[in-house]
């Protein structure tokens, strides 16, 4: 079976607080959530979000992280600290803003690299629009692909993968779907430029994840898997394959046959609900450890090789039904 790293969303340890801070006064640091996920089975790394996750000697802060049986993954952008980003971070209409938001970017990537990491995940969700002419869209287009290439080209031995989704905060994302996410990274042109491929954006893009995954590997580079779930309206964070068990299914098949070797990271939402955020945690691992073994499983059969060719869904699914089943 195919051994990948498990990353998780850092906030969802925040989830039923006092169930495992009974003292706590205000929220929990970035610190003591790390604490918390390291307690959970299997887990292996981390994502910390760009700046609010990163001490000020983030070098000392890895090497605490690692002290805890957990490795950096990589770094995620976040757009917070200038309330002017909520008008546009790479697409703001004021230069200077627009600058900002690229320099702190920059300075992502500089703290990922003392990390230890490879990888700035950006997602771009300030970037859009919200009413009919607010936006000029060919130069609002052309100040979003200037941006990307200028953070990719700051340090080319760093990936820098797109986060796309239809949209929140924003009515309208800029970068809403693969197509157009692939579209930006041609035009930007930068040989570090990937995709980040989440599970639930996708299906409220009205994608279908596998088919997703084989056109980004087609045309660029998928950089990094988030998995999740939902019913397709919004960004529902559920638990992985809690609702799409098949298409999560697939999409493992396709990134293995793709080759994907980069870590799955899972951005589920315990908190929205107040679950255990270590259980949930492990439950997520322990179900894509399950649909990897029903992976292997389809993948030594030539039958479904064979029914998928022909375009047979009778046959397929009959095929797909017992791998699930562990026949």
């Amino acid at each position: 079976m195919k051994t990948y790293r498990y990353a998780t969303r850092l906030n969802s340890f925040a989830s039923n607080a006092h169930a495992y801070w009974p003292d706590l006064s205000g929220k929990p640091t970035p610190m003591q959530l790390a604490e918390r996920a390291a307690t959970a089975k299997g887990l292996t790394d981390l994502d910390l979000n760009y700046p609010d996750h990163a001490e000020d000697d983030i070098k000392a802060q890895t090497r605490r992280l690692a002290e805890m049986g957990l490795g950096v993954n990589g770094l995620a952008m976040r757009y917070y600290t200038n309330p002017g980003f909520k008008l546009g971070a790479f697409t703001h209409p004021d230069p200077a803003v627009r600058q900002e938001a690229i320099d702190l970017t920059k300075r992502g990537i500089d703290a990922a690299r003392e990390t230890g990491a490879d990888l700035m995940t950006i997602w771009l969700g300030q970037d859009g629009f919200d009413y009919s002419f607010q936006a000029d869209y060919n130069k609002m287009w052309a100040d979003e692909v200037d941006a990307i290439r200028e953070v990719a080209d700051h340090d080319p031995a760093c990936m820098v993968s797109i986060e796309y989704k239809p949209n929140e905060p924003r009515a309208f994302s800029l970068l809403p779907d693969m197509a157009t996410t692939l579209l930006a990274i041609k035009e930007a042109g930068s040989p570090n430029l990937g995709v980040t491929l989440d599970f639930a954006h996708v299906l409220y893009a009205d994608e279908v994840p596998a088919f997703a995954a084989a056109m980004i590997t087609r045309h660029s580079k998928l950089l990094g898997v988030h998995l999740n779930d939902g019913y397709g309206k919004r960004d529902d964070g559920l638990m992985v394959g809690s609702v799409n068990t098949k298409a999560t299914l697939e999409l493992l098949v396709q990134i293995q046959k793709d080759g994907y070797d980069g870590a799955i990271y899972f951005d589920t939402f315990p908190d929205a609900s107040g679950l255990d955020p270590v259980a949930e945690c492990e439950a997520n691992i322990a179900t894509v450890e399950s649909l990897l073994r029903a992976a292997d499983r389809l993948t030594a059969d030539n039958r479904l090789g064979e029914a998928v060719g022909r375009q047979d869904a009778v046959t397929s699914q009959q095929i797909v039904n017992a791998a699930l089943e562990g026949s």
